[in-house]
């Protein structure tokens, strides 16, 4: 009796080292036993890393041929001297000109570009006044032609020193900027500016217009 009981205290012994053991080393964040390992824990691969899996390695790929990236339009015009031309006979700005689009493209025209072009657009940024940068000329230059189709094909594109900026502006704000360049523009060489009650004015008056021509054409009947 005395050894039966002996053997069971030695079972009762083994069995609370045992559990003893296995709960000291247990981590409720990372579990002892996983039955399938990959299913906790992702596997993380470092940007531009080298990996087999990937075809030729290279955790950095490119996107499957004809897709887009979501929210950006496709540009017609080459990244060339040719398209920059087409870009400037035939392009011109989508959006209405409003309040909203002049005070935006004048807010992005002082982050991206006044350290250069000057906030008046006459080339006197402030990289131009410390001589970083030289050769910035004024958007009033009689031997450059400044319109609303160049102006966006080179901030698609970039030009000379110019870097593209695609990459930092969507489409809508780059059509906010040039319709700022093309105010800052009319300022230097004293023309009209665009602005939302010239716009209203033109609108009203092709309006005008149209009635005049179908009362004419009634008459006519």
């Amino acid at each position: 009796m005395t050894i039966t009981k002996m053997k069971a205290f030695k079972h009762i012994a083994l069995l609370l080292l045992a559990s003893f053991a296995m709960v000291s080393c247990f981590d409720s964040a990372n579990p002892n036993y996983q039955y399938m390992p990959n299913m906790y824990e992702p596997v993380g691969y470092d940007t531009y890393g080298e990996y087999e899996i990937f075809p030729g390695e290279q955790e950095a790929m490119l996107p499957p041929e004809g897709t887009i990236p979501r929210g950006w339009q496709p540009y017609e015009y080459e990244n060339s001297n040719d398209g920059l031309l087409q870009a400037k006979a035939e392009l011109k700005n989508p959006l209405e000109v409003t309040e909203q689009n002049l005070e935006s493209g004048k807010a992005l025209y002082e982050i991206y570009c006044a350290v250069c072009h000057g906030s008046k657009g006459d080339g006197q940024g402030i990289l131009v006044k410390n001589e970083k940068i030289l050769g910035i000329p004024s958007y009033a230059d009689p031997g450059r032609v400044i319109n609303e189709g160049g102006t966006y094909h080179v901030m698609m594109f970039g030009l000379n020193s110019m870097g593209s900026y695609a990459s930092q502006t969507d489409e809508l704000e780059r059509w906010q900027i040039v319709q700022h360049v093309m105010n800052l523009k009319a300022t230097l060489e004293g023309t009209p500016l665009l602005s939302p009650t010239s716009n209203e004015e033109v609108s009203a008056d092709a309006e005008a217009s149209g009635a005049s021509e179908a009362n004419s054409s009634e008459e006519q009947n």
